[in-house]
């Protein structure tokens, strides 16, 4: 022990110091490049051929595999912007659907996601929308304009479970006889809006309270049309009206910016076709209640939309 003691104990200072230093310059030098490769973008994970949307195949108004919903038209108008061909991976809009699509890379785009939600990178808004009473005329409620009107009061109310119409309606003492609906559903085989418009056509529930866009396409299908308010009166009483986006991938930020081009520069298609399907549309701004009832004009921009700026194998 002592001779091996004595051995390590007689190399050179010198050498220990010249040691020491290679091994500090090599940890600089992987630091420097550590620091480079941050500073680098990320190159999109996106396909340049075709344009692969993330989507569930039966939850309309938003989207189906026959194209038949808004969603769908809004993925054509970016397809034909971008002069590529739109192409689905089909998933229900329920647990998991943004890490078996979208973070599994087997698409490369959502078209309706709300505004905020890290989960996805948001682009700027598509639109603003706000929560609807929906009655059947001749019922007592006609001329109700907010969850505030006394004739409310004491009513059976469908609501969805969970949703911000609910919140509202718990601020106006409507929980008391209210009947509750999923939210969260695979809608092959669930429909929770159309069994509201169907409980409030027979009178099993007085009035029903749905995201507008949901409400005002189904308050049409399957039998006698319901009346659908927006209720932008009760705007600021509860947070009720969401701007909601298109959602990329976080880091795919080459991406967002070729969107919110096309957003921009086609602005008049999304929202002619958004008024189509009866969408209530609300300005984009958080101060007003003002509804859009034609098409806003587009923005020219200085040089048109590019495809996304790197390719998957």
């Amino acid at each position: 022990m002592r001779k091996q003691a004595l051995k390590i104990s007689s190399v050179p200072v010198a050498a220990v110091a010249v040691g020491v230093l290679a091994t500090a310059a090599s940890m600089l030098v992987g630091f420097a490049g550590t620091l480079r490769a941050a500073e680098v973008p990320k190159a999109d994970l996106v396909n340049r051929r075709e344009l692969r949307v993330c989507a569930d195949p039966a939850d309309l108004p938003f989207s189906n595999q026959k194209g038949e919903g808004f969603e769908n038209k809004i993925a054509n108008i970016i397809g034909d912007e971008l002069k590529i061909p739109v192409v689905y991976t089909w998933f229900p809009k329920a647990t998991g659907f943004v890490r078996m699509t979208l973070n599994a890379k087997r698409c490369d785009l959502v078209i309706g996601w709300g505004q905020g939600d890290d989960m996805v990178l948001n682009t700027n808004a598509i639109y603003r929308s706000t929560s609807a009473l929906i009655y059947k005329k001749g019922t007592g409620l006609d001329g109700v304009e907010s969850l505030s009107d006394p004739r409310l009061q004491g009513k059976v109310i469908g609501m969805q479970q969970g949703s911000a119409g609910a919140t509202l309606a718990a601020k106006y003492g409507l929980m008391a006889n209210v009947h509750g609906y999923p939210m969260i559903v695979d809608r092959r085989y669930e429909n929770p809006a159309a069994d509201m418009m169907n409980d409030i056509r027979k009178g099993d529930i007085a009035a029903g309270i749905l995201w507008g866009p949901i409400a005002s396409y189904w308050a049409k299908q399957g039998g006698e049309p319901l009346v659908v308010v927006p209720l932008v009166k009760d705007i600021g009483s509860a947070r009720i009206a969401f701007r909601i986006t298109m959602g990329v991938r976080n880091g795919d930020d080459n991406w967002k910016r070729t969107l919110n081009d096309v957003i921009r520069k086609r602005r008049s298609d999304i929202d002619k076709v958004l008024l189509d399907y009866g969408v209530p549309l609300l300005v984009d701004d958080d101060t007003s209640t003002e509804l859009v009832t034609t098409p806003r004009p587009s923005e020219v921009t200085m040089a048109p939309a590019s495809a996304p700026a790197a390719a998957t194998p």
